[in-house]
């Protein structure tokens, strides 16, 4: 390397690769919560029993969390990451036969549908562990967040495309095509990935000798980070207190976010008198927001750990969110103006997800070598506290109010801030013992 070589910028090509993968996997995520509009009165099926669908969506999502970041740890995540998008993209393709499979003679119509989406959820699952395990790969930690933020920004981007796209195609071909579209873009995403992704940045190469600086610099070797993977401390690992405290935050911006994206279409069209259109265009708000929200967040986070350490920028900054995020799901609740409700409660998550990076940053911060299992774990805690959410949403919705469902959520940011108060991401799991 030269004194006046500059640095190549390989690594926020590889974070656009990955935040395309996201945008992928929630347009395959939220699709089937606007597509429930037709497939709901086709198969005579509740509310409740829908909800049963999204749950097994994320049941199955939360319950492959660790292996899918094991696997990325151990074997890499572009191998790991191309088979995941090939699978979850032929069973969402799948759903559109799903009530007319011989599943459903068997277990019948919700039980075939259930079927399907868990098996979307399992291969879903590989996919933020092993994101967060390319950030851990690629980015040096004075910018980690703000790559992250970018990231996750894709899953609400694709969270907002998804409403208005799917609606355009199942009123102009059938609710089926939306599913066959979304499981022909993922082959396409996947093969992509393959062909411009790798591991590592030593491994790609347009990377030079000043960029890899960048990248390493106070970061251990990665010789000795490979190496260390040999013999997960699994007991250490999940032993942490910090990371028990993360997990626990996660469950409930988990339990919020998976409100959004298996009933806010439906709210707004049942509940708040929207048009099947309109409903779909107001649908995409709190996805831009938190679109908006994750890079900014991430960027600020970045900044405030630089001045002021981890403790205020990792937690302050989440705790803070947290809170807030509670405020205005309560006002947007409880106001009797429509689109005052769809302003509050869009901004609610977009204040929700200036935190988003932070919970995976620290994963990072804790765990170095094991990034992709502990987020795993992470986000196998916030998974599970989405499975209740689409099931409990509707079951207080139904015997109380929808005011009541979303007053529920405001209360439960309080345990989410708590549990930032008591959690230090300096305090880097040891595992040299």
């Amino acid at each position: 390397m030269t004194a006046t070589e500059t640095a190549s910028n390989t690594r926020w090509k590889i974070i656009a690769l990955v935040f395309m993968i996201y945008v992928l996997m929630f347009i395959d995520r939220v699709n089937i919560s606007i597509a429930a509009k037709f497939i709901m009165p086709e198969y005579g099926l509740t509310d409740l029993q829908f909800g049963w669908i999204f749950s097994a969506f994320v049941l199955g999502y939360a319950l492959a969390q660790i292996p899918g970041g094991w696997l990325g740890d151990r074997y890499g995540p572009r191998r790991v990451m191309t088979w995941a998008i090939v699978w979850w993209s032929v069973f969402t393709a799948a759903t559109a036969l799903a009530g007319e499979f011989i599943l459903a003679s068997t277990f019948g119509v919700v039980g075939s549908f259930m079927i399907v989406r868990i098996l979307i959820g399992l291969g879903e699952a590989a996919a933020p562990p092993n994101g967060n395990r390319i950030v851990a790969n690629w980015v040096a930690p004075q910018e980690r967040a703000f790559a992250l933020g970018i990231v996750i920004s894709g899953a609400q981007l694709g969270g907002a495309l998804t409403p208005p796209l799917i609606v355009w195609i199942m009123l102009t071909w059938g609710w089926r095509e939306a599913f066959y579209f979304s499981g022909a873009l993922g082959i396409i995403v996947a093969a992509v990935w393959f062909y411009l992704g790798t591991d590592t940045p030593e491994e790609h190469p347009k990377v030079n000798a000043a960029e890899l600086l960048h990248i390493s610099q106070g970061q251990p070797a990665r010789a000795a980070q490979a190496g260390a993977f040999r013999e997960l401390p699994w007991r250490r690992l999940f032993g942490s207190r910090d990371l028990i405290l993360l997990t626990m935050a996660y469950v409930v911006l988990g339990y919020i976010s998976y409100f959004y994206f298996a009933w806010f279409y439906l709210y707004l069209v049942d509940e708040r008198g929207f048009s099947v259109t309109d409903g779909g265009f107001y649908t995409m708000a709190p996805f831009l927001a938190g679109a908006a929200a994750g890079p900014l967040g991430g960027w600020l986070s970045d900044r405030l750990c630089l001045r002021y350490g981890k403790r205020i920028g990792r937690c302050g900054l989440s705790g803070c969110s947290m809170l807030l995020t509670g405020v205005l799901l309560f006002f947007g609740a409880t106001t009797a103006n429509p689109i005052l409700a769809v302003a509050l409660l869009s901004l609610s998550i977009g204040v929700l997800y200036l935190s988003v990076s932070s919970y995976w940053a620290v994963t990072i911060d804790l765990t170095r070598t094991y990034a992709g299992t502990a987020s795993g774990f992470m986000n196998m805690g916030g998974n599970l506290g989405g499975t209740v959410s689409p099931s409990l949403t509707p079951y207080l919705a139904q015997n109380y109010n929808w005011e009541t469902s979303i007053t529920v959520m405001s209360g439960l940011c309080v345990v989410g801030a708590l549990c930032w108060l008591f959690l230090h991401p300096e305090r880097e799991i040891d595992f040299s013992e």
